[in-house]
């Protein structure tokens, strides 16, 4: 069974920096997309960051020039490097991927539990 583990975030005040990882446990054939979104109490879903096979980007326009995503296929692991927080950037972070289990198998989205960020001074 594949799952998501995700670690790091905590508590960072404004300015300070952290950082996320999420490392994909189980047997997969390929890992299209790895990348985070975010939660709030009044916000579902925003994209964060996401990263393809072949490392093209996105981010959210919140984040951009702030937040660095990046991917070690060998690890299976995505990572986030947030800095300049913000007290706006205090969510539950979700790590994301898209898998397939074979060759020429559709790709299936999963989704980890979240890690909470908190910005506070």
């Amino acid at each position: 069974q594949v799952q998501l583990v995700e670690s790091g975030g905590g508590l960072a005040q404004p300015g300070e920096s952290l950082s996320l990882s999420c490392v994909v446990s189980g047997n997969v054939y390929n890992i299209d997309v790895m990348g985070w979104y975010r939660r709030t109490p009044v916000r579902e879903r925003d994209l964060v960051a996401t990263i393809t096979g072949s490392g093209i980007t996105d981010y959210g326009d919140s984040v951009k020039g702030r937040f660095t995503v990046s991917r070690d296929d060998a690890k299976q692991m995505v990572y986030l490097q947030m800095d300049n927080l913000k007290p706006e950037d205090e969510a539950v972070y979700v790590c994301y991927v898209q898998v397939r289990y074979g060759p020429g198998s559709q790709a299936f989205g999963l989704w980890g539990q979240g890690t909470q960020v908190t910005v506070s001074s």
